[in-house]
């Protein structure tokens, strides 16, 4: 089962160095592109759902990824401590389902009753949102300020393991916009599994 993980691990850490190394298709500054898209709570949702927020983080991630369970727990902490202050969590996975079954919306319903997720996750079945905003990886983070303009894009901290963390870069963004500050750094390198696209025809 050790062994297991750790190749699981391996194999996420090769797709790190393959799929992950592109930039933002969205620069800073410049407006997150808005959605429409169903989530495993039978709702539809789109950047106007969260017009009261002070901000919204859109995260790309999935169900399979190590990595993106690696920072489930803290994401979901981060969608209850920072929404009572006015911080919206978006939770998207884009991964083509016919390349890993696990990311099914069908599992994605299933993990996020399981987990009882605080925040949406929703389903970018064409997968146009992920190219649009430039995602990568799961997870990739970005942050959009409350004129929901790019503020801070990449990793949630720095290190998968929770116990290990020393550098909070998205909370330090989220506590700069919440004080109507610019955060201090705004760009850091998205790591994890990369997205599975649908085979172009």
């Amino acid at each position: 089962m050790v062994r297991t993980k750790l190749l699981l691990v391996a194999v996420c850490a090769a797709a790190v160095a393959i799929g992950c190394a592109g930039v933002a298709a969205v620069e800073i500054g410049e407006k997150g592109p808005d959605f429409t898209l169903a989530g495993t709570d039978g709702r539809v949702y789109n950047l106007a759902t969260f017009k009261d927020a002070k901000a919204v983080v859109v995260v790309f991630t999935c169900n399979h990824c190590p990595v993106a369970k690696a920072y489930e727990d803290r994401l979901i902490e981060l969608a209850k401590t920072y929404g009572e202050r006015g911080v919206a969590v978006v939770a998207i996975n884009a991964n083509d389902p016919k390349i890993i079954p696990e990311d099914s919306f069908e599992n994605m319903v299933k993990r996020a009753n399981a987990k009882d997720y605080p925040h949406p996750y929703l389903y970018d079945a064409d997968q146009s949102v992920a190219k649009a905003y430039g995602a990568t990886c799961t997870p990739h983070v970005f942050v959009l300020d409350q004129e929901r303009k790019l503020a801070y894009v990449g990793a949630v901290d720095d290190n998968n393991d929770a116990r290990r963390v020393q550098t909070h870069w998205l909370k330090n963004a989220l506590d700069a916009l919440l004080k109507g500050e610019t955060p201090e750094i705004q760009v850091t390198r998205q790591r994890g599994c990369s997205i599975k696209w649908t085979p172009e025809r």
